[in-house]
Order: C-alpha cells, then structure tokens, then sequence
C-alpha cells in the first residue's frame, strides 16, 4: 500500500465535488477521463459537464501531474514544491468571433472575479455554411495546487456552472 499523492487527494475531492452537483440535478456530467502518459509517466484527470443534456455548452475541469512533481513528493524532496495544475476549459460555438469573443471574455472575467488568465481557440469545420465557429475556451491560474486549495474547489465548480448558464443563455 502506498501513500496517496497531492494529485490522488485532489482528484478524490474535485470528482466528488463535480458529483455532488450532479446528483443535485445542478449539472450533467457528459464524459470523464483518468490518464496515466506512459511516454511521460504523467497523470491526467479530466471531468466533462453540461448544464443539461440539451444545452449547447459544456465545461470540463483538467488536472495535471507532471513526473516531476510526483517524484519530488514520492522522494521527499524537501527543496521542491510539488503540486499539480488546474484549468478549467469551457466549449461554445460563435458565429461572428470578432464581436462574441470579446464579449464572451469580458464576461467571464467579471464572473471569475478577474482572476484565470483567459483565452480561447476557434475553428470550424470547412465546407459547412453558414460558418459556427467552435470556441474553446481555456481558464488557466497560472500556478500549482496543492491540498490547502481544496476548500477553493466548491466556488472553482460554481463559478463553472455559471459560466456555463451564461454562455448557454446568450445562444451558444
């Protein structure tokens, strides 16, 4: 038997969290996935959600291990700061970037308290008229957690759910 790492008791924490709200009918969890890179022994945990079946966006909360952070806290490692890192991705669709990107970033930004660094990736499928663009857009906080953030992880999963309802109500 082995210790649990910082990723395993955040993962723990985070997917019951996300599941909570969906046995609370608040959301709809539409995909989940736990990877183990065996080319760079590094952990992936991601959980997909929507507000309902039939709305058109969705979030998915991505947690990530690299092998060093792991090593450093399997070892002991008393001069590193092991951790993971958390980035919230939310999927929409647009159909004029120029105006809705703004607004979509603006938006989210005042939801999140202006604190992720936000940005978002277009594309779309040639041949299809008229063009919906695909918006993915990444929230990214720009530094490791660990398990004295999990008390952050409620509000983290709420202002997602938010983020969802405004994006689904402005016709994404």
């Amino acid at each position: 038997m082995f210790d649990p790492t910082i990723y395993d008791n955040i993962k723990v924490v985070l997917e019951g969290a996300v599941y909570d709200l969906d046995l609370d009918g608040k959301i709809l969890i539409t995909r989940r996935e736990d990877l183990v890179d065996l080319s760079s022994m590094s952990r992936t945990y991601a959980i997909e959600f929507a507000r309902k079946i039939d709305k058109p966006s969705k979030a998915e909360i991505n947690l990530h291990v690299h092998l060093s952070d792991l090593a450093a806290e399997i070892l002991e490692n008393p001069t590193a700061k092991p951790g993971c890192t958390l980035t919230i991705k939310l999927f929409t669709k647009v159909n004029n970037p120029e105006v809705e990107c703004k607004h979509i970033e603006e938006q989210l930004s005042l939801i999140w308290e202006h604190r992720p660094l936000i940005s978002q990736l277009l594309s779309y499928k040639y041949g299809i008229h008229p063009i919906a663009y695909h918006n993915q857009i990444t929230l990214s906080f720009g530094r490791k957690i660990d398990e004295s953030h999990l008390d952050d992880f409620p509000h983290l999963i709420g202002y997602a759910a938010d983020s969802l309802a405004w994006l689904d109500e402005r016709g994404g």
